[in-house]
């Protein structure tokens, strides 16, 4: 210690303040008394900065209450004095502390109003503090359902997997299907994703290993509240219809969801190939509704078995969420030649018996979720009859993929690729797949023989201006078409809601001419006492899009049953002593998820295997933790510059000159300070801010504090 002191000594002396406070503070806060009266030199001496002052003092100070003799240190704190002007503030003690990371805030509205939040600790629902979590939590924001993703993910990397399947029950209903066969538009939003930063955590993949690893069987939620004495009727059993019944369970009331097909599930049975989603993990998830008391009478069709009428007759409120099952055909010459069929039609008989009939040569055209299920089921179909030298027939499944021929099944679509809604994964599964995909084609006619499809003509395209969809439309391009022989055309072409099965009496108040509802995407109806939820309002979407629609719907129907809002949502503020976070963490690679070779790949054997334990924790360590706000306290401040010589980021900790602020108090902007003179505050940048924690640790006067940021919502008893 005694050389480094001296070493320090020198460099102060010619001159090389910066160099000597960054020799002294390398190995961590400075805690040693003559440390502590070099660095309050050092700073005394520059003076060419706001914060050299206040940081002198602070040195000094500390080198004082250390046992230091030495007379600078008092002369040091007498010239930060000021005594030409009175205070323009109160004096008096401060009721609040902003302070450290180790220091606990009160339960206050905040007093400034550069703090993050309206609060420094407890619940609020002031919109500045919801502002917070949506710009804050991208992955939670995202996600229609509002999954508290950084939780979940802190969970499984503390080997809580049971503690994280249950987060996601609250919040999203179906965590092992949603594991499997979500769309991820978290993903999408994660900041670790963000330019510069990597890949974006398997979300996901990492929910899925939370219902892998759980312990338990069955997860039976408690109820919100007790029975109602009303009692729902719900029309389809998919995720809408079925996350429609669990929540009005919870909410106290009796719910009765009818389904016209042999068993629930929706599309996640009749769409969904099983080499996705095994069929358990759907009954399992489905069974812990039911526990719950919800009723499910299957092949009872609404408009057949019941009418929509008497539905309403006999029950408090009904949710309809029958889903998208009208398909939507192409209108092109040939479209009633045989070998012509809407991919959902093929993907339910499928789904249902194990099989179907399909020809030598499949095109799919589309460039969706149903484009990409339907090309991988068609070229499991068929593949025993194909013959494969002796060395591979042994390894090689029966169903194998492998026995049949490459491009028999291929896929079209009329947009390029930056156009299609697949899940992340899927375009590259599908070239693994050995399934060829060609672009910017769009179908002009279907020729035949003897009424049988035989050939499809196609037309080359180029992208104009955005359609209504906000995707670019496709423009055909003059004298580029082409033909393809094809025996088996499948029409992943999209669909509309079935409304045949509504009375006609009903018809009139509920829908648009078109077949739409008039009410659109909203969950409450035209028509008193019906509501609706999922694709049968938004059209069709994904499973994660129709679960937090219905949830929205539940509220609305609660409203309706009980006349106020029993639901209330909170932004909860916790202080904590840190993340748990260090910045090697930011390094680990995106884990990639395991899948069974192609030789195995058949029509009933899920192709992902999921991550093991000790890979779901390595993935779930990379989530930043986005909802711990850091935030420096303005009073404990000195302007000594260490966080932002810290920081990893180019805006994560700023120089500011002054906030800007909309009429609710939300932070919209700031002003950079040019010069020195300028600086009024250093800043955490919230939105820029990776949570690394670098700050926290270069501040000497433990100005910046950490506390956990999250949206709950609660029942209001």
């Amino acid at each position: 210690m005694k050389q480094q002191l001296i070493k320090a000594e020198k460099l102060i002396n010619s001159g090389e303040y910066e160099t000597a406070v960054a020799f002294l503070c390398r190995s961590g806060v400075p805690e040693n008394t003559g440390v502590c009266e070099l660095i309050a030199l050092a700073y005394h001496k520059r003076k060419t900065t706001r914060g050299d002052v206040f940081s002198a003092t602070v040195f000094a100070k500390r080198a004082l209450e250390q046992g230091s003799s030495n007379p600078l240190m008092q002369q040091i704190i007498d010239a930060s004095k000021r005594h030409d002007k009175q205070a323009a503030v109160s004096l008096a003690p401060q009721q609040y502390q902003l302070g450290g990371w180790n220091e606990h805030r009160k339960e206050l509205e905040a007093p400034l109003p550069s703090c993050a939040l309206s609060r420094l600790n407890g619940k609020t629902d002031h919109a500045k503090d919801f502002d917070w979590l949506d710009k804050n939590i991208p992955c939670q924001k995202a996600c229609p359902a509002a999954t508290d993703i950084p939780d979940y993910l802190a969970a499984i990397y503390e080997g809580r997997h049971e503690d994280a399947y249950l987060i996601n029950l609250h919040d999203n209903v179906f965590p092992a299907v949603l594991g499997r066969v979500c769309a991820r538009p978290c993903e999408a939003e994660c900041r670790h994703g963000w330019d510069d930063l990597g890949d974006p955590v398997a979300i996901c993949f990492s929910k899925r290993s939370s219902a892998d690893f759980k312990q338990q069987n069955l997860v039976v939620l408690d109820k919100w509240f007790t029975p109602s004495g009303k009692n729902i009727a719900v029309v389809g059993s998919g995720v809408a219809g079925l996350a429609a019944a669990r929540q009005l369970a919870l909410l106290g009331h009796q719910v009765r969801v009818y389904e016209k097909h042999a068993i629930p599930g929706g599309m996640m049975n009749q769409g969904i190939p099983i080499f996705r989603l095994p069929r358990e993990i759907i009954d399992r998830e489905i069974e812990q509704i039911t526990a719950l008391g919800v009723e499910i009478l299957c092949n009872t069709e609404i408009g057949k078995n019941l009418s929509l009428s008497s539905l309403i007759e006999q029950h408090s409120a009904v949710v309809l969420a029958a889903g998208t099952l009208r398909p939507n055909l192409l209108d092109l010459p040939g479209k009633n030649l045989e070998g012509i069929s809407h991919g959902l039609d093929f993907l339910l008989e499928v789904n249902t018996t194990g099989s179907t009939t399909i020809g030598e040569r499949v095109i799919v055209i589309g460039g969706g979720f149903t484009a990409m299920d339907c090309a991988r089921t068609a070229r499991r179909l068929g593949a025993a009859t194909v013959h494969l030298e002796e060395d591979l027939s042994t390894i090689t499944a029966p169903g194998s993929i492998l026995r049949m021929p490459q491009g028999n099944v291929r896929v079209l679509y009329r947009r390029s690729v930056n156009e299609m809604l697949v899940t992340p994964g899927e375009l590259e599964e599908l070239e693994h797949e050995q399934i060829p995909m060609e672009c910017m084609v769009s179908p002009v006619a279907f020729h035949g023989e003897n009424g049988q499809v035989k050939s499809m003509q196609f037309v080359r395209t180029e992208l104009g201006e955005p359609d209504s969809s906000g995707r670019r439309r496709p423009i055909a391009i003059a004298g580029s078409e082409f033909e393809i022989p094809v025996d088996t055309v499948l029409l992943a072409t999209g669909q509309f809601p079935e409304t045949d099965w509504i009375d006609d009496t009903i018809k009139a108040d509920l829908l648009s001419e078109d077949g739409w509802l008039k009410s659109g995407a909203d969950q409450i109806t035209a028509r008193d006492k019906i509501f609706a939820a999922g694709d049968f309002a938004t059209g069709a979407s994904s499973l994660i899009q129709a679960i937090g629609h219905a949830k929205q719907c539940v509220q609305a129907v609660d409203q309706f049953l009980t006349g106020q809002n029993r639901l209330k949502d909170y932004t909860q503020v916790k202080d904590v002593l840190g993340s748990d976070r260090i910045r090697e963490m930011d390094a680990v690679a995106l884990q990639k998820m395991p899948t069974i070779p192609l030789a195995q790949r058949d029509l009933p054997t899920e192709v992902d295997l999921g991550f093991n334990q000790e890979t779901s924790i390595d993935e779930a360590q990379r989530c930043y933790q986005c909802h711990f706000k850091y935030e420096i306290d303005t009073d404990k401040c000195v302007y000594c510059d260490w966080c932002v010589k810290a920081k990893p980021r180019p805006e994560c900790i700023l120089k500011i000159k002054a906030l800007n602020f909309d009429e609710e108090g939300r932070i919209v902007g700031w002003d950079i300070a040019e010069t020195a003179d300028e600086v009024n505050m250093i800043w955490i940048n919230q939105e820029d801010c990776i949570r690394c924690g670098a700050c926290v640790a270069a501040c000497p006067v433990n100005a910046i504090s950490i506390q956990k940021v999250s949206l709950v919502t609660e029942p209001i008893k």
